[in-house]
């Protein structure tokens, strides 16, 4: 018994087998964007495809706080305007987007770039807390915010963080448990997280 044919071009299944790597995009959904682009016209898909194609070289990494930008250092590090006393310290880039968009902060960041999980084999080394206690070291500062999510992991972090900087006579704080228990600061709305950075405790 021979077996079942594919009724797709090959380019259409190979397209949908890349959509289906990216996170939350099941099999289904990378079908419905396979056929959503098929659909679209050339002027679409050639943007789409020129994007993804120039993402990577139009992408740095800011040395100051980590997080991705079009320059070193970002438009963030390089704003005069902003609170040069506070550092907010987030797990990935999406947080501090979400915190970004909220408009309750105007201090500096810090990305990690992930949290401590010995069973993924992530320990503190791995992250950029050493560039972080660095920071710490100028002048000026008064406190750090730890903005990691309210997960197992993201304690672990924090905690670490705050046993790291506890002589340098830093107000180390933490973002007020109106975020979920096990959720992610990007899906958090904004009101949400406006309560949580101003309810937020020393530890």
């Amino acid at each position: 018994m021979t077996g079942v044919a594919n009724p797709l071009p090959s380019s259409i299944t190979r397209l949908i087998d890349e959509l289906a790597r990216l996170p939350t995009i099941g099999p289904k959904t990378a079908q419905r964007l396979a056929f959503f682009l098929i659909r679209s016209s050339d002027a679409r898909t050639h943007a789409l495809g020129t994007a993804v194609t120039e993402l990577k070289d139009g992408v740095v990494t800011c040395t100051i706080c980590r997080n991705f930008a079009d320059s070193n250092p970002c438009s963030i590090c390089s704003d005069s305007a902003r609170d040069t006393s506070t550092i907010c310290v987030v797990e990935d880039p999406l947080d501090l987007v979400a915190i970004e968009s909220s408009g309750g902060f105007r201090g500096f960041y810090h990305v990690l770039h992930g949290a401590i999980s010995p069973l993924d084999g992530v320990g503190p080394d791995d992250l950029t807390i050493d560039l972080l206690l660095h920071r710490a070291e100028k002048p000026g500062l008064d406190e750090i915010i730890l903005a990691t999510n309210a997960t197992i992991e993201g304690d672990a972090t924090a905690m670490e963080i705050r046993q790291r900087l506890y002589k340098l006579g830093i107000r180390v704080s933490r973002l007020a448990r109106g975020l979920a228990t096990g959720g992610d600061i990007e899906y958090v709305d904004a009101a949400t997280i406006n309560q949580a950075l101003e309810g937020r405790r020393d530890l």
